[in-house]
C-alpha cells in the first residue's frame, strides 16, 4: 500500500530513528538532565494498544499472548489486570529497587513458565526465549521514546545517551542478558530494522488484536453511535503512535487528514501534561509502584 507524501514528509516521532539528531523547534524548549523515568506518565497510556500491536506483530510473541495458559493475565479476559501488571512493569523496570525487581522477576517467571508452544501451535515458541523478550523490550524503549518526543521534548547528547543506558532495564529485569542490548543508539537502529524483516500479523493475530486497537472492554457493548465514536477516537490515537509497517500489517488505514487529527489532539494533551503537577502526571505509574510494595507485603499476587 502506498504511503501518501503528505503522511511521508516530514518523518514523523513514531517514524523516526532512536539516533535521529533532535529537531530544533522554538514551539518546544528541550529539558535537560531528565531520565527515562520522566516518560512514566499518565498521558502515556494512550499509547499501550500501539505498543501491545508493536510487541505481538512478532509471530512468537502473538501466539504466545494468543494461546496463553495463564487465562488471569490474557488482555483479551481481563484487561484492566493485564493493564496493570504491564504498566507495574514499566515502573519497575525503570524506578523500582532491586528487591522490587526481584519479586516482580519471580512473578513474571511463575507466569512464564506457563507459556510455550505445543505441537498444534502454528509457530514455536516459548516465553523464556531471550529473542523474543529482547523484541518486547525494544518495543516499549521505541515506544517510549516516541512519548518522550511528543510530550516532553528533544533529547541529545549525554541526557539521549544516559536515557538509552537506563532503558536497558526494559529488557533485562527479565532474561535478556545486558550483553543482548544494542551497544548504542545506532546499533538500536540496525536491529530495529532488521527485526523489522521478522514482524508478521496473520488473520488470527490481527483479529485479536483489533478489539485491543479500538480499545474494547470484553462484554461491554455501547449504543451504536456511540460505539462508532468510541472506536474511531481509540483507532485514531492507537494508529497515529504505529510506525507505518505495523498500521500495513494491521490493515488499519491512514492519510494526512487523519494525521493532522492526531498531531492536534497530540499538542493539545502535551499542553495540558506540561501543566499537571508532577505528582498527577505520573499517576498511575507512582500510585502502581505502592501498590506493589503493599502486594509484596500482604503475600497478594504481583501479576
Amino acid at each position: 500500500m502506498a504511503i501518501p507524501e503528505a503522511v511521508r514528509e516530514p518523518a514523523r516521532h513514531v517514524e523516526r530513528a532512536i539516533a535521529d539528531p533532535p529537531r530544533r523547534s522554538p514551539a518546544r524548549r528541550r529539558r535537560r538532565g531528565l531520565g527515562i523515568d520522566e516518560g512514566l506518565m499518565g498521558v502515556a497510556l494512550l499509547a499501550g494498544p500501539a505498543n501491545v500491536i508493536m510487541q505481538l506483530a512478532r509471530p512468537g510473541v502473538g501466539y504466545g499472548v494468543m494461546e496463553s495458559r495463564v487465562e488471569s493475565g490474557r488482555v483479551d479476559l481481563h484487561p484492566i489486570k493485564r493493564a496493570r501488571t504491564t504498566f507495574t512493569y514499566l515502573a519497575v523496570a525503570t524506578t523500582g529497587t532491586d528487591a522490587q525487581k526481584d519479586a516482580f522477576r519471580r512473578a513474571v517467571n511463575r507466569a512464564h513458565a506457563q507459556v510455550y508452544s505445543t505441537p498444534d501451535s502454528p509457530v514455536s515458541y516459548n516465553a523464556f526465549d531471550p529473542d523474543l523478550q529482547l523484541w518486547v523490550g525494544a518495543c516499549l524503549y521505541k515506544g517510549g521514546v516516541d512519548i518522550y518526543r511528543m510530550f516532553i521534548g528533544e533529547l541529545d547528547g549525554e541526557d539521549a545517551d544516559r536515557h538509552y543506558r537506563e532503558g536497558m532495564a526494559l529488557a533485562t529485569t527479565l532474561q535478556v542478558p545486558p550483553e543482548m542490548w544494542p551497544a548504542d543508539r545506532a546499533a538500536f537502529d540496525r536491529y530495529w530494522q532488521e527485526s523489522l524483516a521478522k514482524v508478521h500479523i496473520d488473520d488470527a493475530v490481527r483479529e485479536y488484536l483489533y478489539p485491543i486497537a479500538a480499545n474494547r472492554v470484553r462484554g461491554l457493548t455501547l449504543p451504536r453511535r456511540l460505539q462508532r465514536a468510541s472506536d474511531n477516537l481509540a483507532l485514531l490515537i492507537t494508529t497515529g503512535f504505529l510506525p507505518q509497517r505495523f498500521r500495513d500489517e494491521m490493515r488499519l488505514p491512514w492519510d494526512a487528514t487523519r494525521q493532522r487529527r492526531f498531531d492536534r489532539l497530540i499538542a493539545a494533551l502535551a499542553l495540558v501534561n506540561r501543566r499537571l503537577p508532577r505528582f498527577v502526571r505520573r499517576f498511575p505509574f507512582n500510585v502502581l509502584l505502592l501498590d506493589l510494595d503493599r502486594r509484596i507485603r500482604t503475600g497478594r499476587p504481583l501479576v
